[in-house]
């Protein structure tokens, strides 16, 4: 009975977004042009999709921007690359519209995560795949159509970065091919800047904006990354979490050990490490290290305001993730993103599966992301987290124990610190973030507006360094596979996009 109500609710919301929406001539002439161009427009996608984009690959990386380039480059935009040592070059364009009255940069990254191809189905990342439905969903390959015939906008198109995030760099050009084709210009100055390296942490990134100050003052960054509402309406944010790591291994014996000769004695690292991270968090997922929420910045009434509008999306995520619970004590998502978290994205000790072995391990290692909100800072929190390990009786180390360290220490941890930038948020009361969400309502309907995202951007360099407000524009659906094998894309999503990036191209 439950279930049916929150499925009545959402089928409410969605249609009374339906009724919202309402068209801007931009958005109109972006879905018109879509509607007879899709093959090109897929085209185009798979051909990006199709170059290999991690950042450390440093001749595919450049092969991708030269390719971002030459497609803005084809819309009549002035294009150039930021270059900075050791870096991916930033793709930068310009379109002047005479008598502007503000200046908006969109942002987007042409790069992706790390990849797995086993782990992908069909093994190839790189070789974009059209599929009936989501694989959840039990979707199967499908060829791409034939000209003529249409893209059912259920549809699937699997490859890395789909959705992360080389979807609103597509729906971009395809906004510019809409509106050149109507005659509509842009309505501000439009920048774009287009980064190389965000999934590898951007950790070049501050220097490029700060060689590039002047080039780069605007009126406000529209962030063009994250997913859209788990209903599929549309969702503007306003801040991201910030993002730091760190790598904990603990010690057992100098090689493994017999476990029928030596198991009840050797101290076993994976037990141990177990036991430290269990200490960490109570079993409502509470993060129970020492002053480690100290400083979390309030709310606001405006932000308060948006989580009691935003729907309630918790119990149709558990029936979709096949989950009986969830952490927080009884908070929603939306509430939770709101505070630090603290993430244990993988383990290593020895071996499990067909080449487990009877062995007391010789170490265990665990590796912990820690997402921050606004008033954290992302050395303090990594400090909190090595403390607590001390006050757990653990010698802490940075590099590789000695022998004679070893001896001394009963309990040894190494800690390896793995950078990370700080927590930012703009003010949902400035005009520019009203106008924003008002462009993007006339075009897609009703907005559902959030204080954070759950994800990082390092947007703290453009809120903090350049003083300039940064406003988070998603597109793609919320079950992309994002960071992990099998990443999609819903074809409505992109057709969605196209809608969004015109309305704010030529945003009044």
């Amino acid at each position: 009975m439950k279930l049916r109500l929150v499925l009545i609710s959402f089928l409410s919301s969605l249609f009374a977004y339906q009724v919202f929406a309402q068209s801007s001539p931009a958005a109109s002439a972006a879905r018109a042009y879509r509607q007879a161009h899709e093959h090109e427009i897929i085209e185009e996608f798979v051909n990006l999709l199709s170059i290999p984009n991690v950042a450390s690959d440093t001749p595919n990386i450049r092969r991708n921007a030269e390719a971002v380039s030459r497609m803005l480059e084809r819309r009549g935009v002035k294009t150039r690359l930021l270059e900075s040592a050791e870096a991916p070059p930033v793709v930068y364009g310009e379109i002047n519209a005479p008598g502007a009255m503000r200046t908006l940069i969109f942002y987007a990254h042409y790069d992706g995560q790390p990849i797995e191809p086993a782990k992908w189905t069909g093994g190839d990342p790189f070789k974009p795949t059209l599929r009936s439905a989501s694989l959840e969903a039990g979707g199967k390959d499908i060829p791409f159509p034939s000209r003529g015939q249409k893209f059912d906008p259920e549809w699937r198109l699997y490859a890395r970065s789909t959705g992360d995030d080389k979807a609103p760099i597509i729906a971009i050009c395809a906004a510019l091919d809409a509106m050149r084709e109507k005659g509509i210009a842009p309505a501000s100055n439009i920048k774009f800047f287009f980064e190389g390296e965000e999934e590898a942490g951007s950790p070049h990134l501050e220097k490029i904006v700060e060689k590039y100050r002047d080039l780069l003052k605007a009126d406000a960054w529209l962030i063009c990354d994250g997913p859209v509402d788990q209903t599929r309406r549309p969702q503007i944010y306003f801040g991201a979490r910030g993002v730091t790591g760190l790598e904990i291994t603990v010690y057992g014996p100098r090689r493994e050990l017999h476990s029928g000769h030596y198991g009840n004695w050797a101290p076993n690292p994976a037990m141990m490490l177990a036991k430290l991270l269990a200490s960490m968090k109570d079993d409502d997922g509470r993060v129970l290290i020492k002053d480690y929420y100290d400083g979390v910045e309030a709310l606001t009434e405006t932000e308060k305001r948006a989580f009691a509008e935003a729907p309630d999306n918790d119990a149709l995520l558990k029936r979709e993730l096949g989950l009986g619970w969830s952490e927080g004590a009884g908070k929603k998502l939306i509430e939770l993103i709101n505070l630090p978290s603290l993430n244990i994205r993988g383990f290593l000790s020895s071996s499990v599966g067909a080449t487990a072995r009877n062995v007391v391990p010789s170490t265990a290692t665990a590796s912990i992301d820690i997402r921050l909100v606004k008033g954290l800072d992302h050395v303090k929190a990594v400090d909190r987290v090595i403390e607590h390990i001390r006050a757990q009786g653990y010698h802490v180390v940075e590099t590789e124990p000695d022998e004679a360290t070893r001896l001394k220490y009963p309990k040894i941890a190494k800690v390896i610190r793995q950078g990370g930038y700080n927590a930012s948020k703009t003010s949902m009361d400035l005009p520019i973030s009203r106008d924003i969400v008002a462009a993007v309502e006339i075009a897609r309907g009703k907005v559902i507006r959030m204080p954070t995202l759950g994800g990082s951007v390092p947007l703290y360099i453009f809120t903090d360094n350049l003083k300039t407000p940064c406003i988070g524009i998603p597109i793609a659906n919320h079950d992309n596979n994002q960071h992990s094998a099998n990443e999609n894309i819903r074809l409505q999503n992109l057709w969605d996009g196209i809608e969004t990036m015109a309305a704010l191209l030529t945003m009044k």
